[in-house]
Order: structure tokens, then sequence, then C-alpha cells
């Protein structure tokens, strides 16, 4: 599944993250960045906040979809991933940002709209970043968030690990299987319902996404990951792999374009108009 991945060590980090935009942006991340452009009110007024804005995909559509004078911070964790951000939207009106989401440097109240796409799996403590959400959202505004349906769901991820497993040292590490651990869409429901948001919308969507080949696909899904993992061990040319791989894409999803299903899930509540103030929201 699509998940930040480390390249060769003579990649900077700029070039691995320009690297992993150039295939898993168009393939796995653009067709939802459309999807949550269209689920925000055209020309919505006040202040957005986008969490784990990547290399902004998603912010490019956001600042599109919003009023021209409405503020825009784009902020993530990965220096390297915003600075590809910064450099792919320059002229656009968007304030960049290194923050965690787990410690928003902000003061309650501050946001008319959360937005985070593919970016709370990663997030160690979850409850305490939906948390933080809840605490900046002003009554009454929106928290907008997407997460990867199952690995069975999709399919191209799940065809390159079986191919690629194999040839493993030992089990798979767990940490491959962080991007698919919010698929579950009750659970979602009881974590959002449990930071106190009201109106919660949980949404699976499936959709069909693809490179122009199966051979520019496979070579997407054999960077980094897994197949860096395999490459180290030795015991395969990791170019068979992907020799096999694209056969696999081609014989399942056509190769000229490849269409693949993809799936995930877009999760929304809304801070009550009510809701009190955290004791997070005093100085510290």
């Amino acid at each position: 599944m699509a998940q930040p991945t480390s390249n060769p060590a003579s990649a900077s980090p700029e070039e691995s993250a320009r690297q992993y935009d150039r295939f898993f942006g168009p393939f796995y991340f653009e067709p939802y960045a459309l999807e949550v452009a269209k689920r925000i009110d055209k020309d919505m007024q006040g202040t957005v906040l986008e969490l784990a804005a990547g290399t902004g995909r998603v912010t490019r559509h956001i600042r599109h979809r919003i009023a021209p004078q409405a503020r825009l911070i784009a902020s993530d964790l990965d220096p390297a991933m915003l600075a590809v951000a910064r450099q792919q939207l320059q002229g656009e009106d968007i304030s960049w940002e290194l923050l965690d989401a787990a410690s928003i440097p902000y003061p309650g109240e501050a946001f008319d709209l959360v937005v985070c796409c593919f970016g709370y799996m990663f997030v160690p403590d979850r409850a305490k970043a939906f948390a933080e959400a809840f605490r900046v959202l002003k009554p009454g505004a929106t928290f907008l968030i997407t997460t990867w349906d199952t690995l069975e769901h999709n399919p191209a991820s799940a065809i390159a690990r079986s191919i690629a497993a194999p040839f493993l040292d030992g089990p798979l590490p767990e940490q491959f299987d962080v991007p698919t651990s919010m698929s579950d869409e009750a659970g979602l429901k009881v974590l959002l319902t449990e930071t106190g948001l009201v109106g919660i919308h949980v949404e699976k969507l499936q959709l069909i996404s693809g490179s122009s080949t199966a051979k520019q696909a496979a070579e997407g899904l054999t960077q980094g990951g897994i197949y860096e993992l395999v490459e180290k061990t030795g015991r395969v040319d990791i170019q068979i792999l992907r020799e096999n791989l694209e056969k696999e894409l081609a014989q399942r999803f056509g190769d000229n374009p490849v269409q693949v299903p993809v799936s995930a899930i877009i999760s929304r509540g809304q801070k009550g108009a009510s809701s009190l103030g955290s004791q997070r929201d005093l100085p510290q």
C-alpha cells in the first residue's frame, strides 16, 4: 500500500520525495484528492488547516476549491515532502508549516476546516491527534479525513506484496500493515464519536486508478518498501520480480492503460456548535 518509503542512499530526501510523488501521486493520491475537494463547500470562507499534506496533491485542490480570500495552511512532519509541495505549488496562496498532528501549535477554535488525507495511520497516538484536531476546530467546523481500505481491496499493492514476500528473510515487518490499519469503518465511527464530533459520516469509496502502462505501474510499486528489503537479501534480482509484477498487472487490469481498482474510506464530522473548550486551550 502507498506509504512513505526509503530510496537508495544516492537520492537526496527531496529527490526521494519527488520520486515518490511521480508514481504514487497520480496512481493513488490524485483520485482521492479530487474526491476530498468535492466534499468541501465551494468558495468556503475562513481558515483551513491541512495535516500530512505530503507533496501537495490534496493541497492544490483545496486551494482551488475554497474562496480566494480564505486562508490555507498546509503542513507535514517531513521537510522534504513539504519542500517538494512548496516547489510544485509556487505562486499559490498557501502557508507552509512543519508541524506534528498530535501537537498542533495553534489556539483552540482557530480553524473552519481541518483536513488530513492518508496521514493518521502513521500517528502513534491517534486519539491524541484527533483530540488536537477537535481542539483547534471552531464550533460547527468540519473534520475531513481519508484512510486506506484493506489490502485485498487495493489489488495492485496486494499483488506487489505477494510477489515480493516469499523472498524476505523472515516474516513481513509489521510496519507494512500500518497504511491499512484504519480500514475498519465501525472503528472509525467510534474514534470520531469519542473525539466529540457529531454528524459523523463514514463512506467507503472505490475508484479506478492507474498508470499509462503496466510497466510504469510495476516500476512504481517496486520502488523502496518491501522491495528494498528483498533487494538487501540478495536472494533474487529485483528486475525479475518487476517483470513478473508487470505481467500480472497487465493480465488482470490491462496494459495501456492499466486500470486498477483502489479503495479508501472518507470520514467526516463536525464540532458541535455548543462544544466546550478543552483544558488544552489553556497556556501550557
